[in-house]
């Protein structure tokens, strides 16, 4: 099925239900000045989803062009993406689970739209917990239309929300597709990667209420959200995004500035440069620019970042403009600000191609300055530090400086460049809160403060393999990555969050202490990214609980934090796992 069949289909079937088509919203949220992009698809009907009538009515549908950048080193695999578009529909107080599961299967399912066989398709429901019950509902809703109970499996994680530490929430239900070559399972299996989700309808049926209970919605709602990109390669028999229609294309474009055949195989520099292009192409469309702050910095970050692979590859200046042409000629019937703002956009990717020739000379004097000297490559590893630095002082992507570390036989130690730049889009994020939001900065060192909590009760639950493997932190929840070889059962996962809110109800203090990483790790520290700071440490401490050397902003006592709830445990990579938790907050100063 073609991409614009899809799109088409999935729009004109919602409005036979009644529903009204809106528009796709602006990359650059209105009405949330605590994120620096639109992310899902539901981000910019927060304020509907909470109560305020929508002009076009209860019942919408849309597709709508998002951006993440937390993943923005995992581009260059064959699914990530920066920028992707969301197709789903909403109920505002209108129909509840019965009615959106129904229309999902009849979308799905049916031969006039696109007609899956149903034993490819596999479904997960809430499985229910403490705070809710079994989602019976949703899960007796499947069994109705003929869904055989070896394929619905009842996740624990199957919950989402709120998007801060209070609001709306609830049980969801996700669909699969299988795309393995060999027969489908006869019975489902969630970890099996050869099933794929592709569709989530969310069901927002309580509040949290600020006391961390959850409270019935007068009016629930229903959220649903597709990945387009990742439906029309499963559709046409694609394991990877870039192989479709949406991204042929474009690299069609810069095979032919190159004046080379397409390749067998494309390559990670390959991906990243196309994925990059496009995404820079929607930012500028919406007349962002390149800078230091905010969107202009990632802005850049993803323009640097596409060029550093373009010179990797050898390739000759100009090798933007034309992917950047055929991204507007592609998609400017969906959105035409891109045709709109083509001059500024073609025009800013030259001027950063000119700018960037000049950091590549300066950053390459800098580079074979620092390998020199003797503190910074030690036993044949460069510092993470002083790449980071580069990177941030003179704009050197980090891939140019592994590639000139790797030709001079040096390797670069990454552990300590992602952690550096980790606390530095923390500090950052906290630093450039917008006036009147400087509660957020303290919701932040909330939950700074809990992932501290969390790592020591991971590593007393599971054990001290247990190690951080980064974290990405926002004003509503926290998301952190551990070394673990395989999923952390509900059982072990109810015991670290309770051991978390053991040391949170005994109110300890946070002491700080500056020392060396010696004597930290004497005292034994955690001390996995110590390296990073110089000579001496801070060392945060929670009572005899937990002890750790980092250079990020506490609160003064555990008490703070208030409460602490896991939301999600989940696959990160092989040998990864990822919890997304938030906490209860009280400010310091009530």
């Amino acid at each position: 099925m073609k991409a614009a069949e899809l799109r088409k289909k999935f729009i004109d079937f919602f409005v036979s239900k009644n529903h009204a088509e809106i528009k796709s919203a602006p990359l650059i949220p209105d009405n949330d000045p605590t994120v620096l992009f639109t992310m899902a698809g539901m981000h910019p009907l927060v304020p509907f989803l909470l109560g305020a009538p929508h002009p076009a009515g209860k019942r919408l549908v849309n597709f709508q062009k998002c951006i993440r950048t937390g993943d923005i080193e995992e581009v260059g695999d064959k699914v990530h993406l920066t920028l992707f578009e969301m197709l789903g529909n909403w109920s505002i107080g209108d129909y509840f689970k019965e009615h959106a599961i129904k229309y999902s299967f009849e979308f799905l399912t049916s031969k006039e739209w696109l007609g899956l066989d149903l034993n490819k398709l596999a479904f997960t429901v809430f499985a229910g917990n403490e705070n809710a019950p079994f989602d019976e509902e949703a899960y007796n809703t499947w069994l109705s239309l003929g869904v055989s109970p070896n394929k619905i499996a009842k996740l624990e994680a199957n919950w989402w929300g709120p998007a801060g530490t209070t609001g709306p929430c609830g049980p969801d239900t996700e669909m699969f597709y299988w795309t393995g070559s060999e027969p489908t399972p006869e019975i489902f299996d969630p970890e099996n990667p050869l099933w794929v989700e592709i569709w989530n309808d969310v069901f927002m049926q309580y509040n949290k209420n600020e006391k961390g209970e959850l409270e019935k919605l007068e009016h629930p709602n229903v959220d649903t959200g597709m990945g387009f990109e990742r439906v029309v390669a499963v559709l046409n028999g694609f394991d990877s995004c870039y192989d479709t229609e949406l991204f042929v294309p474009l690299f069609e474009a810069l095979d032919k500035f190159r004046g080379i055949e397409k390749p067998s195989e494309r390559t990670s520099e390959e991906r990243i440069i196309i994925d990059h292009a496009r995404a820079a192409t929607f930012i500028m469309a919406e007349g962002i620019t390149p800078g230091n702050k905010d969107q202009q910095y990632q802005l850049r970050r993803l323009i640097r970042r596409m060029l550093g692979e373009g010179h990797k590859l050898g390739l000759a200046q100009g090798f933007a403009l034309p992917i950047a042409e055929k991204v507007i000629e592609m998609f400017q019937v969906y959105y035409p600000e891109l045709a709109k703002n083509k001059e500024h956009i073609l025009a800013t990717f030259e001027m950063e191609e000119k700018d960037f020739s000049k950091t590549l000379v300066r950053g390459v004097q800098m580079f074979e300055k620092a390998i020199q000297e003797e503190k910074n490559v030690q036993n044949g590893v460069l510092s993470g530090l002083v790449v980071f630095d580069l990177a941030q002082t003179f704009g050197f992507p980090k891939e140019m400086a592994v590639m000139m570390a790797e030709e001079k036989g040096l390797k670069v130690n990454l552990k300590e460049f992602d952690e550096a730049f980790k606390h530095h889009q923390d500090i950052s994020r906290g630093a450039s809160a917008p006036c009147g939001l400087a509660d957020k900065k303290e919701e932040t060192t909330a939950l700074h403060t809990a992932t501290h909590l969390l790592h020591q009760a991971l590593r007393t639950v599971l054990g001290t393999h247990v190690e951080q493997r980064g974290s990405h932190i926002t004003a509503e929840r926290l998301r952190f990555d551990f070394s673990h070889p395989e999923k952390v059962s509900v059982e072990d996962l109810k015991k670290v969050e309770a051991l978390v809110n053991e040391v949170i109800q005994k109110d300890m203090p946070v002491i700080c202490e500056e020392m060396t990483l010696d004597e930290a790790l004497q005292k034994g520290a955690i001390g996995l990214f110590a390296n990073k700071y110089g000579e001496k440490v801070t060392v945060y401490s929670m009572g005899d609980f937990s002890k750790e050397v980092c250079a990020g902003p506490h609160v003064t006592h555990t008490g703070i934090l208030k409460s602490f709830h896991i939301m999600k445990e989940e696959s990160s990579s092989k040998g990864v796992r990822r919890i997304k938790a938030t906490v209860g907050f009280v400010k310091e100063n009530a």
